[in-house]
């Protein structure tokens, strides 16, 4: 009987110093994997240190290993979808490189795997090395999205994950741009199981995820999954009108029975005037990123651009 196939997916951005580690990790896991083949694809996210010329001496040695290599930095996101389009195994994990998600947990994903689950998604139970702010604003950011969008989104989860092929099949044929995968992957249904796991600290390295890219993430994953905002604008736009109407109640009745108390001047005025000003760029703001997001979809520009493949037939 032939064997299944699982594929690997590892995005790498600035990765020098961890490269050799997780490969050599990854590698003794699938090794150990006697009833499967498989395949690893990593994704050099247009690192500017040795990044590259590490995986190309890897993958010189071990034809397993597949290299897709960017242009310049597209970002995390568009690296994974970019390792999405080449696999070809029956089984896709997808793993970050710094090794905060062991790769010695894909053996017991694959056993939920072969008992029919379609999603396996990797569920933090404690998140080792990671600051009281970094926690904080995780929380925050899964609490606001999941009040947001009509789609449940795991918290305490990220990209790590062992999914079916037809699940990246069915990802694959999505046509948008700015993809928010951990929510495209809750969004496309299937059978879904929460594998709880301790992440560990970085192997060595910094982040990838400063506080700007962690915003940017935030925003896809709102705009992409929630129209709710706009319609909070409206809301926003009623409930203006509605105090705009109470103080023009408060001061006619104030004028008709010259209770003088409108008297504080420049203080109510500029309040009012600052307050509606923060309303409609509140209100222009959220409106511009949807615009911008369909401004983006129709230039059809393709969200990555490859500058090399290394063991990937054409």
């Amino acid at each position: 009987m032939e064997k299944n196939k699982v594929s690997l997916v590892i995005p790498m951005y600035y990765e020098e110093k961890v490269a050799k580690e997780c490969y050599k990790r990854v590698k003794e896991v699938l090794n150990s994997l006697e009833n499967y083949k498989h395949e690893i694809i990593f994704i050099n996210d247009g690192s500017k240190d040795k990044t590259i010329e590490i995986l190309q001496e890897i993958a010189e040695k071990d034809k397993d290993v597949k290299i897709i290599s960017f242009s310049r930095n597209f970002g995390h996101q568009a690296a994974v979808t970019a390792g999405l389009k080449e696999v070809t195994g029956d089984a896709i994990v997808i793993i970050d490189a710094d090794l905060q998600d062991p790769p010695e947990l894909i053996p017991d994903m694959l056993q939920k795997w072969e008992e029919g689950n379609e999603v396996i998604y990797g569920k933090r139970k404690t998140r080792k090395g990671e600051s009281a702010f970094k926690l904080l604003t995780a929380k925050m950011f899964y609490n606001t999205l999941n009040a947001l969008s009509d789609v449940e989104i795991p918290k305490d989860t990220g990209d790590f994950r062992l999914v079916d092929r037809k699940v990246v099949e069915t990802i694959n044929s999505l046509p948008e741009h700015n993809k928010f995968l951990r929510g495209l992957f809750s969004w496309v249904g299937y059978k879904q199981y929460a594998y709880e796991y301790e992440r560990q600290e970085r192997f060595a390295g910094e982040t990838k995820y400063p506080l700007k890219k962690m915003l940017k993430l935030a925003s896809d994953g709102i705009i992409s999954f929630s129209n709710k905002p706009i319609k909070l604008v409206g809301a926003l736009g009623i409930i203006s009108i509605i105090i705009s109407i109470a103080i023009l109640i408060y001061a006619l009745v104030s004028f008709a029975f010259k209770l003088n108390n409108l008297s504080a001047g420049w203080t109510s005025i500029m309040v009012a005037v600052t307050f509606f000003a923060g309303v409609q760029l509140l209100s222009l703001w959220v409106i511009s990123e949807y615009i911008g997001r369909i401004y983006d979809e129709s230039k059809g520009r393709p969200q990555y651009v490859i500058d090399k493949k290394i063991n990937i037939e054409k």
